[in-house]
């Protein structure tokens, strides 16, 4: 069979991708940890005895930081979601096609991005 005509990624390709994939949800999900324990940390850090102004700067950098803390959470969520998305579609054998062309998609963008659902090409399409 031509590269050009394979239509999907062998078991075998899906296998590999599947391997990558959980890693990656694994690693995922301990930052997400991490980010959801720094936004939990409500901790004094020690400013009690220190200036007014000071503890008002502190203070608006707490809740500066648990904002970017929440919005990584949610990002990293979306990123675990996509990559359980593409955990189903590797179950389905649709893996790797673009939804748009219904090529393969260059398993090098896979690599760097596992969860993609477009080819290069039609991600370019889109701009």
């Amino acid at each position: 069979m031509a590269e050009d005509v394979k239509n999907r990624y062998s078991d075998a390709e899906l296998e590999e991708f599947k391997v990558l994939i959980i890693e990656k949800i694994e690693k995922a999900q301990e930052q997400l940890e991490l980010i959801e324990s720094a936004y939990r940390n409500d901790s004094n850090n020690g400013t009690d005895d220190t200036s007014p102004t000071f503890k008002a700067f502190d203070e608006g950098s707490e809740v500066m930081s648990k904002e970017t803390s929440s919005q990584l959470a949610i990002r990293q969520e979306k990123f675990i979601r996509d990559l359980k998305n593409a955990l189903i579609r590797i179950e389905n054998k649709t893996y790797g096609v673009c939804r748009v062309t219904g090529k393969l998609i260059n398993p090098e963008r896979l690599k760097l991005v596992p969860h993609a659902t477009l080819s290069i090409e039609a991600k370019n399409m889109q701009k």
